[in-house]
Order: structure tokens, then C-alpha cells, then sequence
């Protein structure tokens, strides 16, 4: 059985969407970024550099999300992955500028802007590592205007990335862009962005 190392409220939660909408039956092991305590000389041995998501697939090893869901979109002959070359090249490209361009200046919007977690040790590891800085929080939100304002304007005539229909494309873009809610990022000058993002995280397999 696939074992999926990683917990819901971290980059494994674009793996077990993905391993939803596939149907799959998978073991969750719960690695939590945030405790230490948590990585096992088992989890140790599947991703050595500690990081989550990673995954056990029949002792077959991977590490990182978006290596993780193509593995596993192609391994599955997955619809949201489409069979030509360019179709794929396209979740590729939308795969990596999600990362590229989003990632980075969302996570410290949100790490600047969201409520800190209930749990103690939660709460002292993302402060520790994201203390309170007015001008972190500008910047991010700056950075992010130019790659929002691209993505809104492709997805003019769009429903989806690719065209009419929900792709893999959509499903790595989604996984990182919903960090825009706890975030508080204001999407009313992006509309094509905010009903794109309500139509992905509507979809049943995500919760």
C-alpha cells in the first residue's frame, strides 16, 4: 500500500488531494514538520533530508509535492493528466510557476497575517522562524500583485488552466493558492483568480 508521510496542514495536503481524486488507498503516516519527534528512522529512511510530503510506494521512495502528484498522475493514468506531450509540458510549466513565483511570498504573507496555531509548539515554531515584521508582510504582498495579475488575466475565457476541464494543473496551483485564505490576500481586483480557486476548492476529493 502507498504510504504518504506528512500531515494535512502542510505540502503533503496536495498529495493526499491528489490520492483522493485518484481513489487511492493509502496508509497516512503523520510527520509533523513542526515536531521533531515525529521523524522516525523509518520516515528518515524514505526522505533522508527530513522534508514532507514524502512517500512509500511498494519501497519505491520520492520527496518533494509536485514530483510526488506527477509520479503519481502518470503512475495511475490519471484524466488530470493529459496524454500529449504539450498538454503535460503545460502542468509542468503551471507545476513550477506556481512554485517559482507564488510559494515563497504567500507562505510569508500568511505566516505574517494568519492566527498562530492553538498548539503551543506549533505556534513557537512558525514565530520563531516568521517573527512579526510590517515591512516582511509589504514586500510579500508586492510580490505577489504582478504573478496574480498573470494568472487572472489567462484564465479570462477560462474556467481551468488548461481549458474547460479541472487538470493536474489546476489541482498544484490550488494546493499552494489556498493558503491565500488564511493569508487574507484580497482577491476582488482578481476575479477570474477568486471563483477559479472556489470552483478547485469545491471539488469533493479535497476535503
Amino acid at each position: 500500500m502507498l504510504k504518504v508521510y506528512g500531515i494535512k496542514g502542510s505540502r503533503a495536503a496536495r498529495t493526499l488531494w491528489l490520492c483522493r481524486e485518484l481513489g487511492l488507498q493509502i496508509e497516512q503516516v503523520p510527520v509533523n514538520f513542526a515536531d521533531p519527534n515525529s521523524k522516525t528512522p523509518e520516515f528518515l529512511a524514505v526522505n533522508a533530508s527530513g522534508k514532507i510530503p514524502a512517500i512509500d510506494d511498494d519501497g519505491y521512495s520520492l520527496a518533494e509535492s509536485m514530483a510526488i502528484n506527477i509520479y503519481l498522475a502518470k503512475k495511475h493514468a490519471s484524466s488530470l493528466l493529459p496524454k500529449d506531450l504539450h498538454g503535460e509540458a503545460k502542468v509542468l510549466q503551471w507545476s513550477f510557476w506556481v512554485m517559482s513565483e507564488i510559494e515563497k511570498p504567500l507562505l510569508q504573507a500568511m505566516f505574517q497575517r494568519m492566527k498562530e496555531p492553538a498548539d503551543p509548539a506549533a505556534a513557537k515554531y512558525f514565530r520563531d522562524r516568521n517573527p512579526l515584521n510590517p515591512d516582511v508582510e509589504r514586500a510579500a504582498l508586492e510580490a505577489l500583485e504582478k504573478p496574480l495579475a498573470y494568472m487572472n488575466d489567462h484564465l479570462t475565457g477560462r474556467e481551468y488552466l488548461l481549458g474547460k476541464d479541472f487538470s493536474l494543473a489546476d489541482l498544484n496551483v490550488a494546493s499552494v493558492m489556498a493558503w491565500i485564505i488564511p493569508a487574507r490576500v484580497d482577491l476582488a481586483t482578481k476575479p477570474n483568480v477568486q471563483s477559479w480557486l472556489s470552483r478547485c476548492l469545491a471539488r469533493p476529493a479535497r476535503g
